[in-house]
């Protein structure tokens, strides 16, 4: 089958749950149409890496292993960290890019 034929499952691990839930609590205390469209976007966003994974860039750090993670911004400031092994996306993170997110690159 093509490459661009294929469709991969997507996992979300327990921590990138964790972290999303944690984003969307903190957004329902400001606005729960906020929330919502968080929980919403990070749905599809998910939904579209079954399509097409490889798209999107390298996530790079430096005490990150070199072309294993990738990322999808979605919502305008949040980061789906992810890595492809064989036909299956693995989002391992869900990062708010205005918090220091400096932890996960060292």
């Amino acid at each position: 089958m093509p490459d661009d034929m294929q469709t991969y499952r997507v996992v979300v691990s327990p921590r990138a749950a964790r972290m999303l839930v944690s984003h969307a609590a903190f957004l329902a205390g400001v606005s729960r149409d906020a929330a919502e469209r968080l929980v919403r976007e990070f749905r599809a966003s998910a939904e579209s890496l079954s399509r097409m994974p490889n798209r999107c860039p390298w996530f790079i750090g430096e005490f990150v292993p070199r072309n294993q993670y990738r990322y999808l911004i979605f919502e305008k400031r949040y980061l789906m960290i992810y890595q492809v092994i064989d036909s299956t996306v693995y989002i391992e993170y869900v990062v708010d890019c205005r918090q220091d997110y400096g932890w996960l690159i060292r």
